[in-house]
């Protein structure tokens, strides 16, 4: 379907070099997009263009910490010289850290805030002005089923993800006049290298994950794709300030019943 065709759009997906944003990247650019990543360390920006190489993928990667706005706002003027006005933004980049919360120092809160909530207003900020001139843009934010729940030692990521959420609507709220559209995807539990620890036969969170999920399953980063081209195609011209969780049901479902 035409409605789904990404040709011609430029596509910038922060921290896009490996796991879930390198996937959505590729989904994306088989949709027809031109991709832009960039990541914080040259070493992760040169790895991933070798793996977008060797996937078939012509890509551009740019070295920028997505925290420092003069980087991002000089970023986002490059790609709109070498590459293109940056139609679609993908607010990949996150981090986590697995802290009881009166163990987490505030530094240590503030920065996964940094990260996860201030660097999607930051990057988001810098593509709009280009995205109202052209006439329209979508913005994608990784939100995270800690946007509506709670869990042990998460307290900044889950507060940063529920800011994001709702960052999400504000930008649909202000910016829907322009013909942008700004949705999230929430993964749930994705089998990624980073959690390949935990999917071990055995593991109690592996059991535990799989109990709660209806699907019975971990995600895989391809169970994505579909959603991201959705949200960044003129399929979902009318869908902004949506949320739309990826989990297996896991949101649904209040477990079984010991």
């Amino acid at each position: 379907m035409t409605s789904f065709s990404l040709n011609g759009k430029v596509a910038l997906v922060t921290g896009g070099s490996y796991g879930i944003g390198f996937s959505i990247a590729s989904a994306l650019s088989k949709a027809g997009a031109t991709i832009v990543f960039n990541d914080i360390k040259q070493e992760l920006v040169d790895s991933g263009l070798a793996a977008y190489k060797k996937n078939g993928i012509t890509a551009h990667g740019y070295l920028c910490d997505v925290t420092d706005e003069p980087a991002v706002n000089e970023l986002v003027a490059r790609v709109e010289k070498e590459v293109g006005v940056i139609d679609i933004l993908v607010n990949n980049a996150g981090i986590i850290k697995r802290i009881p919360m009166v163990e987490m120092s505030a530094a240590e809160f503030r920065q996964v805030i940094d990260v996860d909530l201030n660097a999607p207003f930051i990057v988001s900020k810098a593509v709009i002005p280009g995205m109202i001139r052209k006439g329209g843009g979508k913005i994608i934010n990784i939100c995270s089923m800690m946007s509506e729940l709670g869990r042990e030692t998460v307290s900044a990521y889950a507060a940063a993800k529920g800011g994001l959420k709702m960052l999400t609507r504000n930008i649909a709220s202000e910016y829907g006049q322009y013909n942008i559209q700004c949705n999230g995807i929430g993964p749930g539990y994705i089998a990624t290298p980073q959690t390949a620890p935990l999917r071990t036969e055995g593991h109690p969170f592996n059991s535990f994950i799989i109990s709660k999920t209806p699907a019975a399953r971990w995600g895989n980063p391809e169970d994505l794709a579909g959603p991201a081209v959705f949200l960044a195609s003129p399929a979902s011209d009318f869908v902004n300030g949506h949320i739309l969780y990826v989990d297996g049901g896991i949101l649904a479902y209040i477990g079984k019943q010991p």
